[in-house]
């Protein structure tokens, strides 16, 4: 089989014509990072936001000539709108899709009514009445395992929940759910998402082979987003829960500036470290006039399986001190356990494995109480965004 380069992609697609019908789209520089894994190739192509709705014959028609060549197994390409300063936000591209070769021409969500409680400017997600985001200011403190027990938990306390891992470099949601396989397509290339334990659940961890490199540059990421949320049919949701990356970067942009979040939810430990950057997080959701749902302080303490001494490994009561100083709800604190480690490796998130346990128990609480703060951000009246 031929090897398969980003060269030989870029000689390829110097055949496409851009739209000016004279230079073709890389000498036009419209060509993004080309990213090649197990023979598939992915780009995107940047287009005038006036035209994206225009110029979709030109995504297939890379799509076509790349999927044309010898040794190539597949092509996900997608069109980024470069926005004008000044000009309004374009409706999102099409974004690339986990099954290579497919494309998404003649298929849109009409924009829907916007809850209560969510901005206006937003184009909220049909059917579903809540979008909750899990962050923080840095990785490593719980926050995957924390929003798949806070979803787990929320489906317990009698809602419909479905899951967004918005991960893209780094999802998690197949191993923390015991899920595997490819999401099937329906018609209009609507996936459907991934299901376990009564939860729908959407990652790229299911488009791509675990261990591989999404090396890909922001507009890519926020295409692939677009599409996990508005591209797959979720049905009727109570709340869509939202595992956001770590940090404060484009993929928490574009959720915040596209999205109507009904609130955010900051998951820290105890200790100073921790806490610097979770407010980095609390600060961006703010900026962006988010609502602030709460802080939930994870890996509070331990107790040691075989003593039962408690050990403040990592300080204890950080989270709840900053959340009072910051005047944002504390939602509670979950314990450093093995359980809630050996489970989430296995798959079966604590919440499902051990129903009456402290931890779920824990959980449980966290999620009445973020979905009490929900009811009463919604019944509020909704504030404009504005970007500073």
């Amino acid at each position: 089989m031929t090897d398969v380069t980003r060269e030989r992609v870029l000689e390829t697609l110097k055949t496409v014509r851009g739209p000016d019908l004279e230079s073709n789209i890389v000498d036009l520089g419209m060509v993004s990072d080309i990213f090649i894994s197990d023979g598939k190739a992915y780009f995107s192509i940047t287009v005038p936001a006036d035209r994206a709705d225009k110029l979709e014959p030109l995504r297939q028609a890379a799509e076509r000539a790349v999927k044309a060549m010898p040794g190539i197994k597949g092509a996900l390409v997608s069109l980024t709108a470069e926005k004008k300063a000044g000009t309004p936000n374009p409706k999102p591209a099409p974004a690339p899709h986990s099954h290579a070769g497919h494309s998404h021409a003649g298929h849109s969500h009409a924009p829907q009514p916007a809850p209560s409680g969510q901005r206006p400017g937003k184009t909220g997600v049909p059917a579903i009445s809540a979008i909750i985001a899990v962050a923080s200011g840095k990785g490593g403190v719980g926050k995957s395992t924390t929003a798949v027990n806070l979803a787990l938990a929320l489906k317990a306390n009698g809602l419909k929940v479905g899951i967004l891992d918005a991960d893209v470099y780094g999802p998690s949601m197949p191993r923390l759910l015991g899920i595997s396989g490819r999401p099937q397509q329906i018609e209009n290339r609507i996936i459907v998402p991934m299901e376990n334990y009564g939860i729908k659940a959407m990652s790229m961890g299911f488009l791509v082979d675990e261990g591989t490199a999404m090396i890909w540059r922001g507009p890519m990421v926020q295409s692939a987003l677009m599409q996990m949320l508005r591209e797959v049919a979720w049905g009727d949701l109570d709340v869509l829960v939202v595992d956001m990356p770590p940090g404060t970067g484009d993929a928490q942009l574009t959720m915040a500036q596209q999205v109507p979040l009904t609130g955010a939810v900051i998951v820290s430990t105890p200790q100073d470290l921790a806490l610097i950057d979770a407010r980095k997080g609390i600060n961006m959701f703010k900026k962006v006039e988010v609502p602030l749902l709460g802080i939930v302080e994870n890996m509070s303490y331990f107790i040691a399986p075989d003593t039962g001494n408690r050990y403040d490994i990592f300080g204890h009561g950080g989270a709840r001190a900053e959340a009072e100083k910051l005047g944002v709800p504390f939602l509670g604190e979950v314990p450093l356990t093995i359980a809630i480690r050996e489970n989430s490796d296995a798959g079966t998130p604590v919440v499902v494995s051990d129903p009456s346990g402290a931890q779920t128990l824990a959980y449980r609480e966290i999620a009445r109480k973020v979905w009490e703060q929900v009811g009463a951000k919604s019944s509020r009246a909704a504030p404009t965004i504005v970007f500073e």
